[in-house]
């Protein structure tokens, strides 16, 4: 902290912050890694409820990333007779981490970006980056019965054969 005294000639406090250092930042990504693992257990035990509510049996979600950006493709959600269903608008009450927040808080999102934000926290903890270089691409099902969630993740790669000849 510093201490100054301003043209008044009262004291005023300011914190002066300090440079973070690399394992600073990589602390700060594994605490938030363990925090959105703690909170996924509630969030997706509120969507598969809300899911099984209203006869949806399964959902798959698709995604796509390359070149520094990636999304949420497509949503489909299916009944036991696999005949597609419209996710309602109606919300769920998530704990999600937000942005410049010091904790987690709840917050309502609709069906779709509960899902859609499930999906996003799950593809940051298993494969960061994924939207990167040539990125990934692959789809998450939701088993809304067994109350599981697959995840068949496709990496893209480019190689490079080098020969070199002299005769």
């Amino acid at each position: 902290m510093k201490d100054d005294q301003n043209s008044s000639g009262a004291h005023k406090t300011a914190l002066v912050a300090l440079p973070l250092t690399f394992s600073d930042i990589v602390a700060q990504i594994e605490a938030e890694k363990l925090q959105r693992a703690a909170l996924r257990p509630a969030n997706k035990a509120a969507i598969f409820a809300a899911l099984a509510g209203a006869g949806v049996v399964s959902v798959a979600v698709t995604f796509d990333g390359y070149g520094d950006s990636g999304q949420i493709e497509s949503i489909d959600a299916r009944d036991a007779a696999s005949a597609a269903l419209v996710l309602p608008d109606h919300t769920i009450e998530n704990v999600a981490i937000i942005w410049a927040q010091k904790a987690p808080g709840p917050q309502p999102m609709t069906w779709t970006e509960a899902i859609e934000h499930l999906v996003y926290d799950a593809l940051s903890e298993t494969h960061g980056g994924w939207e990167n270089n040539e990125g990934a691409y692959g789809e998450f099902v939701f088993d809304v019965p067994a109350q599981e969630i697959r995840l068949d993740y496709n990496e893209r790669v480019t190689s490079t054969d080098f020969y070199s000849h002299t005769f």
